[in-house]
């Protein structure tokens, strides 16, 4: 037993492993094959820790979000197209981060409809508390970031061994927002001088891009 427990306590840093290598994927070249597979890592990775550690995600409302939607893509991946990854530098918006990920509305509230029964509140909760919804469009990629911190923090917690140059790279920005006082998380908010946000996000999923 002792052997075995050894033994997902490794798997669980090996899965740690491959979600921060994702993740740094993912914010260095971000795509629907980097969000997708990143989605994919954190659900592998609650599960090894389930296993390992004992430990789960669940009470991070980030996670149940966004498995959420991992679940619905996982078993809808034709779908997957519709989800938009827009650098904000070609836009007229505000935020603190450089990446959009858009999501329809419709989609989102799809997801959270097929969530089973004895977990559609915790759903619904966690996606209205930490998705940020503009009319017709979700924009996710500030609970991701957020989860992403959330998690490492977690791992630390729980005394996972961590390695990995991608994880590296991340706990030198962690500790360097420490050292100088600075907000782990982001807020995520919006803003733009050209009108309405919900009408400009609108537009932006409404245009045809080349992929």
């Amino acid at each position: 037993m002792c052997m075995a427990n050894e033994n997902n306590v490794v798997t669980v840093g090996l899965a740690a492993e491959r979600f921060f290598r994702l993740y740094h994927a993912h914010c260095t070249a971000p795509s629907q094959d980097t969000l997708f597979s990143l989605l994919e890592a954190g659900h592998s990775l609650n599960d090894r820790m389930k296993r390992g550690t004992n430990l789960n995600f669940f009470d991070f409302p980030e996670f149940t979000a966004l498995k959420c939607l991992r679940n619905y893509f996982h078993h809808q991946q034709e779908l997957r197209h519709v989800v938009r990854l827009i650098p904000i530098a070609n836009y007229p918006i505000v935020t603190d981060l450089a990446v959009l990920c858009l999501v329809p509305a419709k989609m989102v509230e799809a997801a959270i409809d097929e969530t089973p029964a004895r977990h559609l509140e915790a759903a619904q909760k966690a996606a209205r508390k930490v998705f940020h919804w503009y009319g017709s469009v979700v924009n996710i990629n500030p609970s991701l970031f957020n989860f992403v911190v959330l998690a490492y923090e977690h791992l630390r917690s729980a005394e996972v061994t961590l390695s990995g140059s991608a994880f590296e790279e991340f706990e030198v920005s962690y500790r360097y927002e420490v050292e100088n006082g600075f907000s782990h998380f982001v807020d995520g908010t919006l803003s733009t001088l050209a009108g309405s946000v919900s009408q400009l996000l609108d537009d932006i999923m409404s245009t045809k891009f080349s992929r």
